[in-house]
């Protein structure tokens, strides 16, 4: 059986994240922004209300880099537009010609400490046509040169769980990819998509 766990990642907290990662022996940590600058993206009236949604989404991206440069114990990064779920609409205004600079810095970071991303299907289950992160943050990550992807279905529900794996493997392939991760001692195994 493997043991993995998924750190939120905060400014505030890198110090207690790697205390506790110390104290277990983790096959597999998977990070991700829940929270950015102590606001929650879920909670539309703390995050969003009262600036445009483009300013909202600079700062959760540019946060997402802060994360990654104050804590690196982790394998993968996961669902990295997150806040495109929660944004008033949605992912209808993200493009990479907006945001690619900032998305750019995040891949940058993690492809050069040799971290990887997830293909997180619920954005399906969210009504948003993709997983997260979307297809041309997915691309951007090939062509840059990422290699270690993993599939989740971020299921809080059994039921959910696997839950548009076929989609997010057509798309991975589609897009130059040819093997998804599993981790285990926090090494990647590949496998074949």
């Amino acid at each position: 059986m493997l043991f993995g766990i998924e750190l939120g990642m905060q400014t505030t907290c890198s110090r207690k994240n790697l205390m506790y990662c110390k104290q277990h022996e983790f096959d597999f940590i998977i990070a991700s922004s829940h929270l950015c600058n102590g606001k929650d993206p879920y909670l539309k009236e703390t995050f969003f209300d009262g600036r445009p949604e483009k300013e909202a989404y600079h700062e959760y991206f540019r946060y997402i880099c802060d994360c990654i440069k104050g804590f690196q114990n982790f394998d993968v990064y996961g669902h990295l537009d997150y806040v495109l779920r929660y944004g008033p609409e949605k992912n209808k205004n993200f493009s990479m010609a907006e945001y690619g600079d900032d998305i750019d810095n995040i891949l940058n970071l993690l492809i050069e400490n040799g971290k990887g991303i997830e293909a997180n299907t619920s954005g399906y289950a969210y009504g948003m046509g993709a997983p997260h992160p979307c297809r041309e943050i997915l691309q951007r990550y090939k062509d840059l040169g990422g290699e270690i992807i993993t599939i989740g279905s971020d299921a809080h529900d059994c039921e959910h769980m696997g839950q548009h794996f076929n989609e997010v493997t057509e798309l991975l392939k589609d897009i130059g990819f040819k093997y998804y991760c599993i981790f285990e001692n926090r090494y990647p195994e590949y496998r074949r998509l």
